[in-house]
């Protein structure tokens, strides 16, 4: 008979268990409700990552921890937490860096659809008042309000949230602002004077005198200058040709190393048709500007060739033309210009005007009379430019009303004509009085100035064809 061997008596008593276990819960409830200061230290700099150093958290941990925390640096945001003792030193060099330079007094806003001066205060925190404020400190404080997208606002508030400041710049060369001070907001505007500089520009005309011109580097109000330069040799309407060549050297504005505007121009070269014409601007001593050829003979003529930039010739100078409504031979005795509605339309040289009023087919029609031998007539406008009034004077090149359709007219063009002592004559075709040269006394100064210019195009033409072949 087999006797089953007894059983070994418990070593703790079950009473002194059932106390063992309830301590330990307590224990473990106490750890969770007051953690230790190892376990407070690393929750606080997960939440603190990027703000503050946690050299302590590495001081605990053996190599196998840190190799670990190592191989996963690339996996987890808060890998860094648990890096090597140098990555956390470099972290504690950079961390108050990004914390310092931030401002709580400073805020920042940028423009965007729909906002308006009462939605960018709301954004820094500051109530509608203090828009009304601002607004009522200074008539010009409503400059605040004609906000453009993308336009940037700067807000100083005062420790207890208040406005001090309020800043923006409303162009490259302009900045307003209100500052806070005893009497209320006081308006200030800042305007920053460019310096003025010389650029160089070269183009070859493949398509367009305007697509060449802004593919070299040309704005558009410089390639209407240099248009306006030449204009009297070169017709732009019809002479261009491809493979023409121009070189200008002109004004650069700039302010804090930004190119923020465009002068005059210096000197240009337009090589048409295979043949060069020059200019260069020069301020006589009595303070008048003008432009003249190289060696000094005035780019101003009596005439301009062309009173419509850029616009293309729709019908020519014909004594046997037929009339496009009328149906019938009659003679065309000027040269239409077709260009959109609305072009301007520029005096052809100085005189009195004539006629700014309505004249038959001609529908809205400026004349003008240029000394005793010639006028010059207008015709189809939509409408006059201010100030172009029957008997008043106008200049040459002044701008004196806009292509139209009024009158006979099939579409949007300028009728133009040129009479010499009452015979009309093809505008085209005329050859054109010449303006004064360069007054003897100063040709020398001018010479000083034309000389180096020319140079230099030659110059910069020269490494820039130097350069192209590398």
């Amino acid at each position: 008979m087999t006797t089953e061997p007894s059983k070994a008596p418990p070593l703790y008593p079950k009473t002194h268990l059932l106390a063992a276990s309830g301590i330990a819960a307590l224990l473990s409830l106490a750890l969770l409700v007051f953690p230790s200061s190892d376990v407070e230290a690393k929750r606080t700099s997960l939440s603190l990552d990027l703000e503050s150093p946690v050299e302590q958290l590495t001081q605990d941990q053996d190599a196998s921890d840190a190799q670990q925390a190592t191989n996963t640096a690339t996996e987890s945001p808060f890998a860094q937490i648990e890096s090597t003792p140098e990555d956390t030193q470099q972290a504690a060099q950079e961390a108050p860096a990004a914390a310092t330079a931030k401002n709580p007094q400073h805020r920042e806003v940028i423009v965007g659809k729909g906002d308006t001066l009462s939605t960018l205060f709301e954004k820094v925190g500051l109530p509608a008042a203090a828009v009304n404020d601002v607004l009522a400190s200074d008539k010009q404080a409503k400059q605040f309000t004609q906000l453009k997208r993308g336009q940037k606002l700067e807000f100083e508030l005062t420790p207890d949230g208040q406005l001090n400041n309020l800043h923006t710049s409303i162009s490259d060369l302009e900045s307003i602002s209100l500052s806070k001070g005893a009497k209320g907001f006081a308006f200030n505007r800042i305007t920053t004077k460019p310096v003025m500089r010389s650029a160089y520009v070269h183009g070859v005309i493949n398509s367009s005198l305007s697509q060449s011109a802004a593919r070299a580097g040309l704005s558009h109000s410089m390639t209407m200058d240099m248009a306006s330069v030449f204009g009297y040799d070169i017709d732009f309407a019809q002479d261009i040709r491809q493979g023409d060549e121009f070189d200008v050297i002109y004004e650069q504005k700039v302010a804090n190393g930004k190119v923020v505007g465009t002068g005059n121009i210096l000197s240009a070269r337009f090589t048409n048709r295979g043949k060069t014409y020059t200019a260069v601007r020069y301020t006589n001593k009595q303070g008048n500007s003008s432009y003249y050829t190289a060696d000094g003979n005035s780019m101003r003529k009596a005439f301009i060739r062309t009173p419509v930039d850029f616009a293309r010739i729709s019908s020519r100078f014909s004594m046997g033309r037929k009339h496009p409504i009328l149906n019938k031979i009659r003679a065309h005795k000027g040269v239409d210009y077709a260009a959109p509605r609305g072009t301007p339309i520029k005096a052809a040289g100085d005189g009195k005007v004539l006629l700014a009023g309505r004249r038959g087919g001609y529908g809205n029609t400026v004349i003008i009379q240029h000394g005793n031998t010639y006028r010059t007539l207008y015709g189809h406008m939509q409408g006059f430019a201010k100030g172009v009034k029957t008997g008043g004077n106008v200049k040459q090149g002044q701008v004196i009303g806009y292509i139209g359709t009024t009158g006979l007219s099939t579409g949007p063009h300028l009728h133009y004509e040129f009479q010499v002592n009452g015979v009309h004559v093809d505008p085209l075709g005329q050859k054109l009085p010449m303006a004064d040269p360069i007054a003897k006394a100063e040709r020398a100064r001018f010479m000083q100035q034309s000389q180096p210019l020319m140079a230099r195009m030659d110059q910069e033409r020269s490494t820039l064809l130097a350069s192209a072949k590398r």
